[in-house]
């Protein structure tokens, strides 16, 4: 019977699962019965092995759903779900393609809508037939009155044949483009770029079409928001029937920023788009779109918190795991607000340094112990590195946990993955889950963290006997 595979970069949100699976159900016309969703990590003789078993469902259709973690490439979509007997491998063509964010346009124009795009754009290249999805997962309400940047990039993405989910959206505002004409005539009646700055303004004669948009930032080709903008306005012009020449121009980059494997680069040499004065690379670089993760420092981290939401009463209230979306901080009323960067923006951009608010990669509560949790995650070998780091936490201490949680102690421990080390002799180290699966607990190890490992291993071994 076949299974459904979840392949992720990003710490396995129970609610966001529960999505997955009903959009599996709903693209393959099936039913499933979902209870809380559990995610389980699975053990093989007290041993982790490096796959998560979904629990909390019943379906004819599937018989389990499994989560493995994986390292994509630069535009790789927050999942790839397959449904299929055995493991996927690099040459499976996945069921869907899912981008996942909390970010709406209250928050940020940009990152809600055009710093995805480009992950929709790539994963078109490589699966053309696969449908693909957005989906926000919101934690704070939805802005009333979208912004003409959000109807933009929303049309678009639809126009690409993206489903959006998780918005409530008017589908007369939020509908498809349905010419090249239509789509330049709504970008280039927005409201323009502050001075100085370089509009995004869209130009068409017989045969070309010229696009302006800044590229360069850092002196390299890394200017995201407008990555993702020129790449979706560029493949969606392509979707709506242009074939003659698209030119970006105004693009402040010269021929040594150009690199075979951006993924500028690679988006515009798939769309046969050019950049004014420049030549692109000739061939077009090719490389795996995913393997799973046997490397990260993630490891390590998402398997105590997942370990902890699913066999403690403990939770995170703030998590910003390597290499994945940062969340939201958790009040004790529970409610979700952004972290600042800094404790005093004008000083830090004045030259004071210290103004900025170093943030940990997870924090954990123990509402039975009334502990606050402050871990820094870190591969085995830069472990004395992950300590010092722990001396960094004051401010974000001080506005976060001290305000919110004032009734709770705090401590800070370092998360460790890596190495073949089956004891750990620094103090400040909490856990190590080293390369053969061995859950490792350090000498002052907190007790939540000896809880939740102690109710992994009876749970499976409980399940075993």
């Amino acid at each position: 019977m076949k299974n459904i595979w979840i392949l992720t970069e990003e710490f396995p949100k129970k609610e966001v699962i529960k999505n997955i699976i009903k959009k599996v159900c709903s693209e393959i016309g099936c039913t499933a019965f979902l209870d809380p969703i559990h995610v389980i990590p699975m053990l093989e003789e007290e041993k982790f092995c490096f796959t998560y078993e979904v629990t909390g469902f019943r379906s004819q259709a599937f018989e389990k759903v499994y989560l493995k973690l994986v390292s994509g490439s630069s535009s790789f979509v927050d999942y790839l779900v397959f449904l299929q007997e055995n493991m996927p491998n690099i040459t499976d063509t996945p069921l869907l393609l899912i981008e996942e964010t909390k970010t709406d346009d209250r928050e940020s124009r940009n990152t809600g809508v055009y710093q995805r795009c480009t992950k929709f754009i790539s994963s078109s290249f490589r699966y053309p037939d696969v449908p693909k999805v957005m989906l926000y997962n919101l934690k704070v309400p939805q802005k009333t009155v979208p912004t003409k940047t959000n109807i933009f990039g929303t049309r678009m993405l639809k126009t690409l044949g993206v489903e959006i989910m998780g918005k409530d959206l008017d589908d007369e505002v939020f509908r498809p483009f349905s010419s090249v004409d239509e789509l330049m005539q709504y970008k280039n009646h927005m409201r323009k770029a502050p001075k100085g700055n370089i509009p995004i303004e869209i130009e068409k004669t017989a045969d070309t079409i010229s696009i302006s948009g800044r590229l360069i930032k850092s002196d390299s080709l890394a200017h995201d928001p407008n990555i993702g903008a020129l790449s979706i306005i560029c493949a969606t012009l392509r979707k709506l029937g242009w074939s003659g020449k698209i030119e970006i121009i105004k693009h402040g980059l010269e021929q040594r920023h150009i690199k075979a494997g951006n993924k500028f680069v690679h988006v515009a040499q798939q769309l046969g788009v050019s950049l004014q004065g420049l030549t692109l690379p000739g061939e077009i670089k090719s490389e795996d779109y995913w393997h799973y993760e046997k490397k990260g420092e993630k490891i390590g981290t998402i398997f105590m918190h997942v370990a902890i939401e699913n066999f403690t009463r403990g939770f995170s209230v703030f998590d910003n795991h390597a290499g994945c979306e940062k969340s939201y901080f958790m009040t004790v009323q529970g409610d979700y607000i952004p972290l600042q960067k800094y404790e005093d923006r004008e000083a830090y951009k004045n030259g004071d340094k210290d103004k900025i608010i170093f943030i940990p990669d997870l924090v954990l509560n123990d509402p039975e112990r009334l502990i606050s949790i402050v871990v820094e995650g870190k591969k085995y070998e830069f472990r004395f590195k992950g300590i010092d780091e722990l001396k960094g936490y004051d401010a974000f201490e001080k506005r976060y946990l001290k305000k919110f949680y004032p009734s709770c102690k705090i401590i800070r421990t370092v998360v460790l993955y890596g190495s073949h080390e089956n004891s750990i002799t620094e103090r400040k180290v909490g856990f190590l889950l080293n390369l053969d699966g061995e859950m490792v607990l350090g000498i002052d190890s907190p007790a939540l963290f000896k809880e939740a490992v102690e109710n992994v291993k009876s749970f499976w071994k409980i399940s075993n006997e």
